[in-house]
């Protein structure tokens, strides 16, 4: 196939002034999405997260998240990279052409491992297709940007950084050239009574340099075959492996068991019920403080879901406005999308309280109390 710069740029509408970068946001556990940055490690600016890696020799890693995901044997993992942080529709802009692979990496810790050096196998690649004369790239856009490779069912149980990676080849033929990559990484722990590891395993980075003919390769001149980059894909049964223990239980990244609302690697638990105005306020700052947490801890795939969740309450309460008096009771078990209607019809904030709390009274998600009213602590 020999297609002159010129025509490649007509033909896909490339004279464009906005690049269309990508990221790997969302990982699916057998075609089960676990939620927007959830697992996932993603830069924290915006601005800037869908950038490519220029650099080769440069660590593209981010810091860890509190979230793990668990994932049974043998499971189908799916990577969906997105165009913008949030879920806007888009994949990768239709010039970006390329090959992609995911790399796994056992680790001791899925939070705490940094990921640099050496430790990384492959378990899946997909380059060029003779057959339908398409890139990965182009098949990913199809797939609305889900890139899917099975877990070897051999491979030992425990905790493995998993590096999804794209390489956009588009200005690879440049002086100098510009290979682009665009990569992620997911937490998991693998639920498995396997015992296998591979054997050869590759050093991130450092496995691919920019002398490598698979980071140069002309998609506009292309000279077939297109070498795959990087070592072969781990192959149950037929790659050399060695034996190991497997981690039997997981014991970091888990949600607790009383998470209420969650949002990317954030959660929230429900409150503890109280019975007399110290712990009212008391519930009142930490469900304040939780809700802060959530914001300041967001993603660029959004906090959404720091706008979720109910609440049973508000506590029974009696106070005086002037000579009127002024009740709670009928406002119990309300939504918390209903809390932000009644908090703004309430104007006693400030003023002296005198109640009878129901003891049954809890918080949850982003329903927080206040002195004479109460409303959504999320929004503040």
């Amino acid at each position: 196939m020999h297609i002159s710069r010129l025509v490649f740029a007509l033909g896909l509408g490339a004279l464009q002034f906005v690049a269309g970068h990508t990221l790997f946001m969302n990982l699916f556990i057998n075609d089960i999405d676990q939620g927007d940055g959830t697992c996932v490690r993603i830069p924290m600016d915006a601005h800037n997260a869908t950038n490519p890696i220029n650099d080769l020799d440069r660590h593209s890693g981010s810091q860890g998240v509190a979230r793990v995901c668990p994932v049974p044997q043998g499971s189908k993992l799916s990577f969906q990279f997105r165009t913008t942080p949030d879920s806007s529709p888009g994949t990768i802009d239709a010039s970006h052409l390329g090959p992609s692979a995911v790399y796994m990496k056992n680790v001791g810790s899925a939070i705490k491992d940094p990921g640099v050096g050496d430790g990384w196998f492959k378990i899946g690649h997909l380059g060029y297709d003779l057959a339908t004369h398409k890139w990965c790239t182009q098949t990913l856009i199809v797939n609305h940007g889900l890139l899917s490779f099975p877990v070897p069912p051999d491979l030992a149980g425990g905790y493995y950084l998993i590096r999804p990676e794209l390489l956009a080849l588009q200005d690879a033929d440049k002086n100098p050239p510009n290979p682009q990559f665009y990569t992620g990484c997911a937490q998991i722990f693998l639920r498995s009574n396997g015992t296998a590891l591979p054997k050869d395993t590759v050093r991130i980075p450092g496995y691919v340099g920019i002398e490598n003919a698979s980071v140069r390769f002309d998609v506009y001149n292309p000279v077939w075959p297109y070498l795959e980059l990087g070592p072969e894909v781990y192959m149950p049964g037929l790659s050399p492996k060695r034996v190991v223990q497997s981690v039997e239980r997981q014991t970091e990244g888990l949600l607790p068991g009383n998470a209420v609302v969650a949002n990317a690697n954030w959660w929230s638990v429900e409150l503890s019920p109280y019975e007399n105005e110290d712990g009212c306020w008391n519930a009142s700052k930490t469900c304040y403080a939780q809700s802060d947490t959530c914001y300041k801890t967001a993603p660029p795939t959004g906090s959404k879901n720091c706008r979720n969740g109910f609440f049973t309450g508000p506590p029974v309460f009696s106070l005086t406005v002037g000579r009127e008096p002024v009740s709670s009771k009928g406002l119990e078990n309300t939504s918390a999308a209903g809390s932000t209607k009644a908090s703004g019809q309430s104007s006693a904030a400030a003023l002296p309280l005198t109640s009878a709390f129901d003891s049954t009274s809890r918080f949850v998600g982003e329903g927080c109390w206040r002195k004479g009213g109460w409303g959504t602590g999320l929004s503040g």
